[in-house]
């Protein structure tokens, strides 16, 4: 059985100063958001995160910027946060920019013990300056490397007491191979039950990536808002 933490806070507690995590999420959607109140709210500084966008000005990982909590970012889209937009344009936030499905393998490939790959993507742009490009059958790749992380911090929409997990839609963006990525991986989960009641089929994260559970209802944000008039 896997530890099921009775606060965030406390799911939080052993990750320091200078710590590279992930977070899993695609804009507001799928994000383990009472996790990254409680990390805001632990003062912990110098972060490096891993997540595909750093959420809104005032929630999800904008809390962390907000704080100055984290050093360097590492993601595919500065969103709709415009204090990391701020913080990039001015020298404050160190940002590696990288190609969505790039980010994705580089992460998948931490999590399946591959050190590194080669991809077209980025080939010809800047991205690939100065760095080892090979040919395959009259094609160019560029070489990309793993990522791996301290900690991840992903959500899932049910998980049972051995750490299985279930992910609900959209959710199931970058948090299942997050969960594999991270030297300890921290679940929030909305709905916790009984080892047996999760078919065996449907589990989308393995038990065995998960090193502890925290339990906590999600919030229904909406990261843009977009109306259309109804003409009369």
């Amino acid at each position: 059985m896997k530890p099921v933490l009775s606060t965030f806070q406390e799911a939080v507690q052993t990750i320091p100063d200078g710590a590279t995590i992930m977070v899993g999420g695609f804009g507001l959607v799928g994000i383990p958001e009472n996790l990254i109140i409680a990390l805001a709210d632990s003062g912990v500084t110098n972060l490096t995160v891993i997540s595909n966008n750093c959420g809104v000005d005032d929630w999800g990982l904008g809390l962390l910027l907000r704080n100055k909590q984290i050093t360097k970012i590492i993601g595919s889209y500065v969103g709709e946060n415009k204090e990391f937009e701020r913080q990039l344009l001015s020298g404050e936030l160190e940002v590696q920019l990288i190609p969505q499905g790039t980010l994705a393998e580089r992460i998948r490939a931490g999590g399946a013990g591959i050190a590194a790959f080669y991809t077209p993507t980025g080939v010809g742009t800047p991205l690939a300056e100065g760095r080892e490009i090979r040919q395959f059958e009259g094609r160019s790749y560029l070489l990309e490397h793993a990522l791996k992380a301290d900690f991840s911090l992903i959500r899932g929409w049910r998980g049972d007491r051995l750490g299985n997990l279930v992910y609900n839609k959209t959710a199931k963006n970058f948090n299942p191979m997050m969960a594999t990525a991270g030297n300890v991986t921290i679940a929030e989960v909305e709905e916790l039950v009984e080892v047996g009641q999760l078919d065996a089929n449907h589990i989308h994260t393995p038990g065995i990536y998960v090193q502890m559970l925290t339990v906590g209802s999600q919030q229904k944000r909406i990261e843009r808002l977009t109306t259309r008039g109804v003409m009369g």
